[in-house]
């Protein structure tokens, strides 16, 4: 049997795979050749997924639970979530399905030498991050999975993602089929992140392309992206690669884990560290090379996760934990700062009207 029917490590997945394992592990896949250090792990490919519906009579039931709803209707659209969701989530994996993924997951688990390794379980569907539609968050992600019985829950709990009430809201307005929307499931060892955060390639509140913009909040990445704490931010100047701006802020909370049950725990920072700098010149300064490799790899502006491992040397080994491209002013058309004159003369004194230098 061949298992990349259902199962592909990241080191074999690209940009060109993403109706295969979707927008998040194709890009994983991506930044491995772009030789950027990413946590290792493995997508549950769309074919599994389909399978998965077919083994338990589901394609043509959530096709035709969907017909006729419309997105201004919100208890309809509700009741059809929770209907959709129920039957994949008591749905049964077939045991061939089982095996693949259990094996899959017993590998990564020698690779990374940890028995039952831990692991993020993250959706990544096939409609992330298209030009004109934010799919970013509609699905779920779970932290810390341990086990493959738990593997295998999460799992479909991520695939019944597909089908939250705002999913299929925004499918509807959108205009999207929801046949034609399909999901895949990454499995990435955990970062046991000392510091973790987002940064964007370009300002995201100006749109200035020649800095990295850097969010980041002690712990884990969660209490960032979802905004529940003020995270310090850095500007770093993508020329001379100068700190440019620190905004040191006052960090109530942040995410980690009991070191002897692995569960999540929500904790407030002690005062201390509260207005501390959450993270040191240093790595602010290679996020920043980071980011412009990443960048010019993707060749436009790119929005980014990471994390640096607190239990490796020096608390600084950074990995980025995804990446995606920038939605909103990538679209935007960069118009010159100067319009083209018709001739070197007029086209100095321009400059000197706008105030530029002129070499």
């Amino acid at each position: 049997m061949d298992i990349s029917k259902y199962v592909l490590a990241f080191e074999d997945c690209d940009l060109t795979m993403v109706g295969r394992v979707g927008g998040k592990c194709a890009s994983l896949g991506e930044l491995l050749k772009a030789q950027i250090l990413v946590p290792p792990g493995f997508a549950i490919t769309t074919e599994a997924y389909r399978q998965f519906l077919e083994d338990n009579s589901l394609l043509d039931k959530v096709n035709d639970r969907l017909i006729g709803l419309d997105d201004s209707r919100i208890v309809e659209v509700e009741r059809a979530s929770e209907d959709i969701r129920t039957w994949i989530d008591s749905g049964v994996l077939s045991e061939n399905l089982e095996d693949v993924i259990a094996e899959q997951y017993r590998l990564l688990s020698r690779r990374a030498r940890i028995p039952a390794l831990p692991v993020a379980v993250r959706s990544s569907a096939t409609a992330e991050d298209l030009p004109g539609a934010s799919f970013a968050g509609q699905q779920e992600t779970y932290l810390w999975v341990r086990g493959v019985d738990d593997l295998l829950d999460k799992t479909k709990k991520c695939w019944s993602s597909l089908f939250t009430p705002r999913a299929i809201s925004y499918r509807i307005k959108m205009g999207f089929d929801h046949s034609k929307v399909l999901i895949s499931v990454a499995v990435q060892k955990m970062v046991r992140s000392f510091t973790a955060g987002v940064m964007f390639t370009l300002n995201p509140a100006t749109g200035d392309r020649a800095t990295v913009v850097i969010d980041s909040n002690w712990g884990y990445g969660e209490s960032v992206v979802s905004g529940e704490v003020t995270p310090d931010q850095f500007h770093v100047n993508k020329i001379t690669m100068e700190v440019t701006k620190k905004t040191i802020s006052d960090k109530q909370i942040y995410y980690t884990t009991n070191p002897e049950t692995d569960e999540v725990l929500k904790l407030e920072v002690d005062p201390e560290r509260r207005r501390s700098q959450s993270l040191l010149d240093k790595e602010i300064l290679e996020l920043a090379r980071l980011a412009k490799i990443i960048e010019k790899h993707y060749g436009k502006p790119m929005d980014i996760e990471w994390a640096t491992e607190k239990t490796l040397p020096f608390k600084g080994e950074i990995f980025i934990v995804q990446s995606r491209p920038e939605t909103i002013w990538s679209q935007k058309e960069v118009k010159p700062v100067i319009e083209p004159k018709a001739s070197a003369i007029e086209q100095i004194v321009a400059g000197l009207i706008k105030g530029r230098k002129v070499k």
